[in-house]
C-alpha cells in the first residue's frame, strides 16, 4: 500500500486532501506544552488535562500504530466571507458551522475509507479513527504528511485549496512510506495578525491566545465574555473566520459541491436570534456545530453583539434579554443596553 494508492482512495470517500506521516512523536509537542503552560488554552481543560499528554504519540490511542493517514476535506462554499458583510444588523456564524456538523461528515468518510483500505490490504491490520476531538496534534500531522503547512494564524493552509479543510486521522498499524511536509509560505505576509480585532495571534504570528480569541469566546468559553474584548466581537455569535477571510491564500480557495456544507441560516438578524426560545434555537441548529455553545451562551453572544454593533433598533430585544432569568444572559444584555446609552464605564451592571 503506498500513499499514492491512498490518495485515489481517499477521493473516492470525499476528501480532496490526503497524505500519510509516520505514527510517532511530533516535534510539536514540546511547543505544544509550552503553548498550554503559558495559560493560553484559556478555560478549555480538556487541552490541558491528562489527556495533554496522550497528545505526545499517536501511539497512546493505538499501541500498534505505525502510520497516520490524514485527510482533509472542503467546506468552503461560495458565500461571501465575513469581511465583505457589512450590515450590522446580521450576525455571524462561522462558516465551518452553516451546515450539517463535521464531526458526523468526516467520520462517515473515514469509516468508508478504512473499509476499503481494508479490502485492499493484504491482511489483518487494527486502525482507531480521529476526528477533531481525540487527543491528537492533527494540524502537525497534516503538515508532516503534505497536506499543508501550519500558517501564521495556527490553521493548515493548502497551497491550491487554502485553509476552508475539516480535517481526520486514520492511525493504522500498516507501515507505509510517508509523505513529505511542504514548505512555509506564508512568508513576510501579516494580514491575519493584523485584521485580528482581538490581537488573538502573537505579533510575530504562528501562536494564538484563546483567551483573546472570538471564536474561544462565542463557543467554548461557558462564563461572561471578558468585557474588554466585548465591542471588539463585533457581529459574531457563534465562532470567527477573520484571519482565514483575510488570509491571500484563501483568496481563489476552490469551493465544495457537498450539499452537507450548505448554509440553514446565513447571516441572520440579530434580532429574530435575540426573540428565539429554547426550542426554536435547538430546531434551528439541530445538526450542526452551532448547539456547542447552548441556548444560554449562543443568547449571550447575541447580545454581545447587539452592544458591539450598537443600533437603536436593539433597545427592545435587549431590554427583553436583560429581564432573563438566566443571569449569564442578562448581565451581558444590561451591558449591551449600556453601549446604547453611552454609558461605557458601567459595564451594564
Amino acid at each position: 500500500m503506498t500513499a499514492g494508492e491512498i490518495r485515489e482512495l481517499a477521493r473516492a470517500c470525499g476528501f480532496e486532501l490526503a497524505g500519510v506521516a509516520a505514527a510517532e512523536p511530533s516535534a510539536d509537542r514540546a511547543r505544544y506544552r509550552e503553548w498550554a503552560a503559558a495559560g493560553f488554552a484559556g478555560e478549555m481543560r480538556y487541552l490541558t488535562d491528562r489527556r495533554a499528554q496522550v497528545r505526545d504519540d499517536p501511539r497512546n490511542l493505538l499501541p500498534s500504530a505505525r502510520s497516520v493517514i490524514c485527510v482533509g476535506k472542503l467546506y468552503n462554499t461560495p458565500l461571501p466571507y465575513s469581511t465583505q458583510l457589512h450590515d450590522d444588523s446580521l450576525a455571524w456564524i462561522s462558516r465551518y458551522a452553516w451546515g450539517d456538523d463535521y464531526h458526523h461528515t468526516v467520520r462517515r468518510g473515514l469509516e468508508r475509507l478504512d473499509g476499503m483500505l481494508r479490502e485492499r490490504a493484504a491482511g489483518a491490520y487494527e486502525s482507531k479513527l480521529c476526528v477533531d476531538t481525540a487527543p491528537l496534534l492533527e494540524r502537525s500531522y497534516a503538515r508532516a504528511a503534505g497536506l499543508g503547512w501550519i500558517g501564521r494564524n495556527t490553521c493548515l493552509i493548502n497551497q491550491s485549496g487554502g485553509s476552508w479543510f475539516f480535517l481526520g486521522e486514520i492511525l493504522t498499524s500498516l507501515e507505509i512510506a510517508p509523505d513529505a511536509p511542504p514548505p512555509d509560505r506564508c512568508g513576510t505576509c501579516t494580514r491575519c495578525i493584523d485584521a485580528c480585532p482581538t490581537a488573538a495571534i502573537d505579533p510575530g504570528g504562528y501562536a494564538l491566545d484563546a483567551r483573546r480569541c472570538i471564536s474561544y469566546f462565542t463557543i467554548e468559553l461557558r462564563s461572561a465574555v471578558p468585557e474588554e474584548w466585548r465591542a471588539a466581537v463585533g457581529g459574531h455569535v457563534f465562532g470567527c473566520d477573520i484571519c482565514q477571510d483575510v488570509c491571500p491564500w484563501n483568496r481563489r480557495a476552490p469551493v465544495s459541491e457537498d450539499a452537507a456544507f450548505a448554509p440553514r441560516e446565513f447571516a441572520p438578524r440579530l434580532e429574530r436570534l435575540a426573540a428565539i426560545e429554547e426550542e426554536e434555537f435547538r430546531a434551528m441548529f439541530r445538526g450542526t456545530a452551532v448547539t456547542r455553545a447552548g441556548y444560554s451562551g449562543f443568547l449571550r453572544n447575541v447580545a454581545v453583539a447587539m452592544g458591539a454593533r450598537c443600533r437603536e433598533e436593539f433597545r427592545a430585544p435587549l431590554e427583553k434579554l436583560a429581564e432573563s432569568q438566566d443571569e449569564l444572559v442578562a448581565q451581558h444584555a444590561r451591558w449591551a443596553l449600556a453601549q446604547l446609552s453611552g454609558d461605557k464605564l458601567s459595564g451594564g451592571d
